[in-house]
């Protein structure tokens, strides 16, 4: 994650310097009020013995700097979207998740089926969190196909059932305008799981034609009506059905949504797919935790917020979670909760 700010004033914190920053974000995010020397003092007495005085000077040093920003109503500051780059990027490793949140993640991810995983993983991580929870559910396009089921509802309609390997059933309705033959169905499920089982779905649409040439039966109704519906039948999602987002009203309880414009962020943010759409595609190596802050989003909506961001494997296709709330939030938790909900979705089940 790279600095985005440049100053003529910019030079390497030393160890006191960075220790101070760490623990104005850390009290900052825990009383949500700006933070002053003799409130320091208090909080970091038990490790560090520094009187106000000498707070007050670091401090100060932080804020010419720009780590620190000092507002106007009041006399302690605030980190800003620096401060917090500088500490996001100071944390080391991963702290576990307390075993309840654990479990809790592990109950709703496990004995899942099909796409309510996603759903409810999005819900766990937004209650947890008490921010917003996003999922990006796998592009059906990119898993690969495990099994095909048919099953007759009439004469002329079947339901086609298509197994693939992201935890995912796409499940279409098909209908011929002549009868189709129920006694060739099971012919033809076991020709086309011979021939397309462990095949990217992909693969299958770009090359079903020429294996269906294979099939003695090839010209009967019901391979007719399987080559005819084959848009139908493997066609991907749109961007906009693939995004799942829980606990939006979890950020109206935070004070810096309190005033009207905040809360219109608020609304503007959670109304806007493209934007999310936008967001949960930041993710730029696999199994990476990225941290945006602020600025960071590149978007004026957003300057208040943080994301918190991550990929999953599912199979052979991949998405993407995350969670976005104020800037103001336990860092190393939030990553922790991140990455433990990825680290599961991945396993196989």
């Amino acid at each position: 994650m790279n600095e985005i700010w440049h100053s003529a004033n910019d030079r390497q914190l030393n160890d006191r310097e960075q220790e101070i920053l760490a623990r104005i974000v850390q009290l900052y995010v825990l009383k949500a009020t700006p933070v002053g020397s003799r409130a320091l003092a208090k909080f970091i007495e038990n490790d560090m013995k520094l009187s106000p005085a000498t707070l007050r000077n670091v401090m100060s040093d932080l804020e010419e700097l720009e780590y620190i920003s000092h507002p106007h109503t009041s006399a302690g500051r605030v980190p800003t979207d620096k401060g917090y780059r500088f500490y996001v990027d100071s944390i080391k490793g991963f702290t576990s998740i307390p075993d309840y949140d654990f479990n809790k993640v592990k109950q709703n991810i496990s004995g899942q089926d099909s796409e309510s995983i996603y759903k409810d993983v999005s819900k766990v991580l937004g209650m947890l969190s008490k921010f917003i929870g996003l999922v990006k559910i796998p592009g059906i396009i990119d898993c690969s196909v495990q099994k095909i089921e048919i099953i007759p509802l009439s004469s002329t309609r079947i339901i086609v059932l298509i197994a693939l390997d992201s935890n995912v059933v796409k499940t279409i309705s098909l209908e011929a305008n002549v009868d189709i033959d129920i006694n060739l169905l099971g012919e033809v499920t076991r020709f086309l799981n011979d021939r397309i089982s462990g095949r990217p779905l992909n693969f299958v649409r770009e090359n079903f034609t020429e294996m269906i040439k294979e099939f003695d039966k090839k010209d009967t109704p019901i391979v007719r009506l399987f080559i005819d519906s084959l848009d139908k039948m493997l066609e991907q999602r749109s961007n906009y059905d693939r995004i799942v987002m829980a606990g939006t009203q979890n950020l109206l309880e935070y004070p810096e949504f309190e005033d009207v414009e905040k809360v219109r962020s608020v609304i503007e943010l959670i109304e806007n797919e493209d934007m999310i759409i936008h967001l949960l595609d930041q993710v730029e190596e696999p199994n990476g935790i990225k941290v945006l802050i602020g600025r960071e989003l590149q978007n004026d909506i957003l300057n208040d917020y943080s994301l918190v961001l991550t990929s999953y494997q599912m199979g052979s296709a991949s998405g993407s979670i995350g969670l976005i709330g104020p800037k103001r939030m336990n860092y190393p938790r939030m990553i922790s909760l991140v990455k433990a909900v990825a680290d599961l979705l991945s396993k196989p089940s």
